[in-house]
């Protein structure tokens, strides 16, 4: 999956970055590969499947697709 990033200059040095597609899906890093490792790590939680995220019918069906 391939997502566009953010990066900002931070008023007190290193950057702010965040996924303008993944809205509250923001980190931060005190160097660009910081910045970057930290965006990656945030948005593979974002993307985490949580268990109490799946409030549906007993006749629902959950399945795993791969994009």
């Amino acid at each position: 999956m391939k997502l566009r990033i953010v990066l900002e200059p931070s008023p007190e040095g290193g950057y702010t970055v965040y996924v303008p597609s993944l809205p509250g899906c923001v980190s931060e890093g005190d160097s660009l590969e910081e910045a970057l490792e930290n965006i990656r790590e945030a948005i593979d939680l974002y993307l985490e499947p949580v268990e109490d995220d799946f409030v549906i019918d007993q006749k629902g069906i959950i399945q795993e697709i791969e994009v």
